[in-house]
């Protein structure tokens, strides 16, 4: 039997889901009422990515590397994947995101190990990209339950600043200003510092920052924010873009939850290819993506 659902809305979802209860999907009428029908190069290149697949730069690696964590545990073998494009853009997770919040959550369903972890050997902003990430996973069979109900108070903050093809400078102004903010509510902070050089800078100037706030119960919450890519839109202060992303992390607090919005989609998936033991997860307001 074939599932028909139409349009692109829930595109990666949809084919991710089809892997893996080995379901055939067809999507007619995508994006049947534009002017522009039909797939675009990014979603070409999603598709390609559970084939044979070099990253669109349309979309960053987090657009791909989502996909990848939903997939991962249950491949054959062990997983070693190396993505090329954009690391960082406005649009989609950046791979720092993920690697903060995402790699702690899988822990939680029982996939760790020496095997799990996201590594950025280069770093590649939008819109030229040139960066290149290595995700590595062990298999799981089946998933942990978990009792994801206690969120717990907020004990330290990490982030990391970068900054490639600008000065230096750019990444410590960006942490002076997210500091003035995060500093009147917790004393336990530490921001680094990440300026890549020549070969390893990518394409594309750029610099950003992302947060995040650990609980005293193990419970990850994350935000970032972006430079605008060149040549597009206006540019914006390192300093504004600290304190927006400071802001961003407080509002993340404030939605409560035991997984942040970015992750809600992953923990429902895990939660449902889990054991036949029930899992609970105390969730914010859903994102409209989840």
């Amino acid at each position: 039997k074939i599932l028909t659902f139409e349009g692109c809305s829930c595109f990666r979802q949809r084919l991710v889901l089809s892997t893996l209860s080995v379901k055939r999907v067809k999507i007619p009428n995508i994006r049947s009422k534009d002017d522009n029908l039909g797939l675009r190069d990014f979603e070409v290149s999603f598709i390609r990515l559970l084939d044979k697949h070099e990253c669109n730069v349309q979309r960053s690696i987090g657009y791909y590397l989502e996909a990848l964590l939903m997939l991962a545990p249950f491949v054959k073998t062990p997983l070693r994947a190396a993505l090329k494009g954009v690391t960082n853009d406005p649009t989609d997770p950046s791979v720092d995101l993920l690697k903060v919040t995402a790699i702690p959550l899988m822990k939680k369903f029982g996939i760790d190990g020496d095997g799990l972890e996201i590594k950025v050997l280069k770093r590649g902003m939008a819109p030229a990209g040139g960066g290149e990430v290595l995700f590595t996973c062990p298999v799981r069979r089946s998933m942990k339950p978990v009792q994801l109900t206690e969120p717990g108070k907020i004990k330290r903050i990490r982030g990391t600043a970068f900054s490639v093809r600008v000065s230096p400078q750019m990444a410590n102004r960006i942490v002076d200003s997210a500091r003035s903010i995060l500093n009147k509510f917790i004393p336990d902070i530490y921001i680094y510092t990440d300026h890549m050089k020549g070969a390893s800078s990518g394409k594309s100037p750029g610099f950003g920052l992302t947060l995040v706030a650990e609980t005293v119960n193990g419970t990850f919450l994350g935000a970032e924010v972006m430079s605008t890519p060149q040549g597009q839109g206006d540019p914006v202060l390192p300093e504004d873009l600290g304190r927006n992303c400071a802001k961003l992390l407080l509002e993340e607090i404030y939605r409560g939850g035991c997984v942040d919005s970015t992750n809600q989609s992953l923990a429902l998936l895990y939660m449902t290819l889990g054991q036949q033991d029930v899992s609970k997860s105390l969730l914010g307001p859903l994102s409209p993506y989840t």
